[in-house]
């Protein structure tokens, strides 16, 4: 059996007996293989970077920031996803890789004969990071230096294009809504009004502590339901997991938490000798007017969203012309190719030896 092993020596003696075979056999395997890696195309990379559009500060978001103290609870709006992600899957939709693919002619270039490989293709040739500032960077890997920058750039350039189709579209679907929400409750509010003067007691009659009290009340519960409405209209464009909705759920939360602080506070008060009535159908009143305010912050925001060309993506490195290929790495394939030849032709050898020994003692 022991005849069978190979020892360390028997493996010196192989490399001095075969040391010209295995230095000259291996290097002329590296030199090869390094003249054989010029055949392959060189692959260039380009990368862009550009910030996606930031999310704007809703109505019901700057009610709880001027509650002051009760407003408290709005740290528990935090743990929102990165919205950059959103756009990352924007990037990988259908719609923008087809305008890619015709754009810069793919089908042809990648060599595919069917839409869907081209699509395959480029997905494999791109790179999508986002890091912790929502920067958002998009890398392209081509053998044309101009086209993999091109590329790159291209891929915002469909982004917005989509992002304003997108947003013009929500924006006139928030301004219709809205314009109808604004007409019903004005009209609420004037009966509102007209309930109120028929009491014949006017304002001056509540005292200040208790009408800051039912205005807070009513301005909350008009916030509730301007967010119900919000919330309800943004289901028909946004799915329950995007981070504006989200985002609206947890700012709906927040607001009833603040009612149920400031209905606490107004049951304390005792209204004394006025009227139930009149403080019922004021408290209403409010109600209505907080609401029409509201609505009418929404209408005005929706229409100016819908006179913009689209949401704002602000680029911060635009993909430029790369001067080096990052492959193939012509060394790293030599010297790889080189080792694994040595190892080939010692232990070629090393068979072989330990065949001649089996037959020997046979």
């Amino acid at each position: 059996m022991q005849d069978d092993e190979i020892s360390l020596l028997d493996l010196f003696h192989i490399v001095a007996d075969n040391i010209y075979l295995i230095a000259f056999g291996s290097l002329g395997a590296g030199i090869l293989a390094l003249g054989m890696s010029f055949l392959i195309p060189p692959i260039y990379s380009a990368k862009v970077q550009f910030l996606p559009p930031q999310q704007q500060q809703s109505s019901a978001s700057a009610l709880i920031q001027s509650l002051g103290s009760m407003g408290g609870l709005a740290a528990a709006a935090g743990g929102i996803k990165n919205p950059a992600d959103q756009y990352i899957a924007f990037l990988k939709t259908q719609s923008i890789l087809d305008d890619m693919v015709n754009e810069f002619n793919l089908q042809e270039r990648y060599k595919s004969e069917y839409r869907e490989d081209a699509r395959k293709e480029l997905i494999n040739n791109t790179k999508f990071q986002t890091g912790k500032e929502s920067i958002i960077s998009i890398e392209v890997e081509d053998k044309d230096p101009i086209v993999a920058a091109e590329m790159a750039n291209g891929y915002v350039v469909q982004l917005k294009k989509l992002m304003s189709k997108l947003s013009l579209n929500e924006a006139q679907q928030r301004r219709e809504f809205f314009e109808n929400k604004v007409i019903e409750t004005k009209i609420e509010l004037e009966k509102s009004d007209k309930l109120l003067r028929a009491t014949g007691i006017k304002e001056t009659v509540i005292k200040s502590s208790p009408a800051a009290a039912i205005e807070i009340v009513a301005k909350i519960r008009g916030s509730i339901t301007s967010q119900e409405v919000k919330i309800n209209g943004m289901k028909g464009y946004l799915s329950i997991n995007s981070p504006d909705m989200k985002q609206a759920l947890l700012e709906l939360n927040v607001l009833k938490s603040q009612l149920k602080i400031a209905e606490k506070n107004e049951i304390k008060i005792d209204y004394g000798k006025i009227e139930d009535s009149y403080v019922e159908r004021y408290r209403d009143y409010k109600y209505k007017e907080a609401l029409y305010e509201l609505f009418s912050k929404q209408y005005e925001l929706a229409r100016v969203d819908e006179s913009r060309e689209g949401s704002v993506i602000q680029v911060i490195d635009p993909a430029k012309i790369p001067e080096r290929k990052i492959k193939p790495k012509r060394g790293i394939i030599a010297i790889v190719i080189t080792i694994l030849t040595l190892l080939s032709i010692i232990t070629y050898k090393l068979l072989e030896k330990k065949k001649k020994k089996v037959l020997k003692a046979k």
